[in-house]
């Protein structure tokens, strides 16, 4: 599971590890025994580390309520979506033993602002720059 110190992957480790699952997080820095190393900035994903995983659930990405939405934010908030995404997407498609679910996150921000209309899967994308995130992170799942 790759940010599974933030908000929701912290608790789903937590609520999995009750249900007796094993979540492997997947760590940016030296990874310990139970977890796997990566470095998504550089393209560096060990394929074999990914091998016999039952799911991959892919959460991490840049925080975006924090700090200005300066040109280097936007693109640490769209390349650490849309990037590590893509990295998991092409290096599980070469393991030998694929896990039965690769679970990307994704963002309401694929809508866009549409005032009060409601959205549904079927509403168009939106036209900003979360919704444009958004979309090319979606597309990154499947390579």
């Amino acid at each position: 599971m790759t940010g599974s110190t933030g908000l929701v992957g912290s608790e789903l480790c937590q609520h999995l590890r009750k249900l007796g699952h094993l979540p492997v997080p997947v760590v940016r820095r030296e990874a310990r025994e139970d977890e796997i190393s990566w470095d998504p900035a550089a393209g560096r994903l060990a394929v074999a580390d990914l091998e016999g995983l039952d799911a991959v659930v892919h959460l991490a990405g840049e925080n975006i309520s924090e700090g200005r939405w300066t040109d280097a934010k936007k693109k640490r908030i769209r390349d650490s979506r849309v990037e590590s995404t893509r990295l998991l997407a092409e290096s599980l498609a070469q393991v030998d033993r694929k896990p039965t679910v690769f679970l990307s996150a994704s963002a309401i921000g694929y809508y866009g602002d549409k005032g009060h209309e409601v959205c549904t899967e079927a509403s168009l994308p939106g036209d900003d720059f979360l919704a444009r995130v958004c979309q090319e992170w979606e597309a990154a799942a499947g390579p």
